[in-house]
């Protein structure tokens, strides 16, 4: 008989957690506040995610069909986000769908939920029902936390049966206890260790062999993604590939070659007038900067290439100030 229980499944994306803010590099994880959290599961769609996975994050984000899920995630409030981080930082949930958000966070492998119940192995029940045995420590100062949270209609995401008639618009909070302290390992022999420490021990080591492995191709992969691509270079109102080796036209230029960047090869420098269409949707979609006494306009967001600031989108103002009316 299978004794896992979702109280298992918390545990493990807890302690999976607890390894992936070591193996982030960016350092959001360690700290994260909404947006940041909103900004990195835009990353994670981006790259790539199971059908499973998107399910999920559409039943979390409550996604209209006439919306693409990267413009659910990107127009979602932050404060959505919040109670993830609770859960994440030892506060309880019951609410399926935050805990499987939780899950494709840290990349736990063994996710949904059933994934979880019929495939762990000997090993890994083993430590939940050691786990089960350590008491928690008492914990001096206790500070309920009060997370708002959303009432998403999640069911089993393999069965795909989802209550079309549950109530959506219904909120409810959830009172989040102190975060319960396991008792800390003692001598060996005496204590087990916990399911943290023997989870994090086991996907450290193959961090570490599967790092030995990338030593060994990682200047092939910066020869082939980087050097074959070359350098781009500024040409006015546009970017050209050229040569890394190329000179610099002349000193005080802003125009030396920079290593090849798929985020700005296809900025330009545009020209506007008062029949250029600024907007769409009520959205911009031409950006400027100033340089000195006039505006320059350019069609995406970044840096401007020549004097380092930043791209603004264009505004009304700026319209009815700086473009010629003909």
């Amino acid at each position: 008989m299978n004794n896992i229980t979702i109280e298992d499944y918390k545990t493990a994306i807890r302690a999976k957690y607890e390894v992936a803010i070591k193996e982030d590099v960016s350092g959001i994880l360690s700290d994260p506040t909404p947006a940041q959290l909103r900004d990195f599961y835009l990353r994670i769609f981006e790259r790539g995610v199971s059908t499973i996975d998107e399910e999920i994050m559409k039943i979390f984000l409550e996604a209209n069909e006439n919306f693409s899920l990267k413009k659910t995630i990107e127009n979602c409030k932050i404060g959505k986000f919040k109670p993830i981080i609770s859960f994440l930082e030892g506060g309880n949930t019951d609410n399926k769908s935050r805990i499987e958000m939780a899950a494709i966070l840290v990349d736990f492998e063994l996710r949904p939920y059933k994934k979880f119940q019929v495939n762990n192995s000997d090993e890994e029940k083993e430590l939940i029902e050691d786990l089960k045995k350590f008491e928690p420590l008492p914990i001096k100062e206790k500070k309920d936390l009060e997370v708002e949270g959303e009432d998403e209609n999640f069911n089993d995401i393999e069965d795909s049966n989802v209550d079309q008639n549950s109530n959506e618009d219904e909120t409810q909070e959830e009172k989040i206890s102190s975060v319960e302290i396991l008792k800390p390992v003692g001598i060996v022999g005496t204590v087990k260790r916990s399911f943290f420490e023997k989870y994090r021990r086991t996907a450290i080591a193959t961090a570490i062999i599967f790092g030995l492995i990338a030593v060994g191709t990682i200047g092939t992969v910066i020869y082939f993604e980087f050097l074959k691509k070359g350098c781009i270079q500024w040409s006015g109102d546009h970017y050209d590939e050229v040569s890394c080796n190329m000179e610099m036209e002349g000193i005080g230029t802003f125009n030396s070659p920079e290593t090849y960047d798929d985020r700005i090869i296809n900025l330009r420098r545009i020209k506007v007038c008062d029949t250029t269409a600024f907007f769409k949707n009520n959205k911009a979609v031409v950006w400027y900067a100033k340089v000195g006494d006039s505006v320059e306009f350019f069609n995406t967001h970044g840096m401007h290439p020549e004097n380092g600031k930043a791209l603004r989108p264009v505004t009304q103002y700026i319209i009815n100030k700086y473009v010629k009316k003909h």
